[in-house]
This record gives structure tokens, sequence and C-alpha cells, in this order.
């Protein structure tokens, strides 16, 4: 089980690639590809959510 720094760094990275990847899906004019992106986006904002929440409930201990 990841701990939350990593869970918010794979979080970030996922925000990131997804962002390309809804910039290519829109450059080519797939949708496809850009509702790809948008939900990696979506997913790493949960990720560094997550992340954050084992962080604070660490201090909290």
């Amino acid at each position: 089980m990841a701990n939350g720094k990593e869970d918010k760094a794979k979080g970030a990275a996922n925000k990131a690639a997804g962002k390309v990847k809804e910039a290519a899906g829109k450059a080519t004019g797939s949708g496809k590809t850009e509702a790809k992106g948008k939900a990696q986006q979506a997913k790493g904002g949960i990720q560094k959510g997550v992340g954050e929440a084992k962080e604070n409930q660490k201090k909290k201990r």
C-alpha cells in the first residue's frame, strides 16, 4: 500500500498525463482520446486526494 506522498505524486503524474492526452485528443479531433485524458485527470485528482487524506491522518496520530 502506497503512503500519502506516493499517492500524491502518482496523482499529480496522472493529472499531467491526462492533460497531455486530452490536448492530443483535441488537436487530432479524437473525442475518445480526449475523454480518456479527462478520465485520467479525474483519477489523478482522486489519487492526490487520497494521498492528502493519508498524510492528514498520519499527522493526527
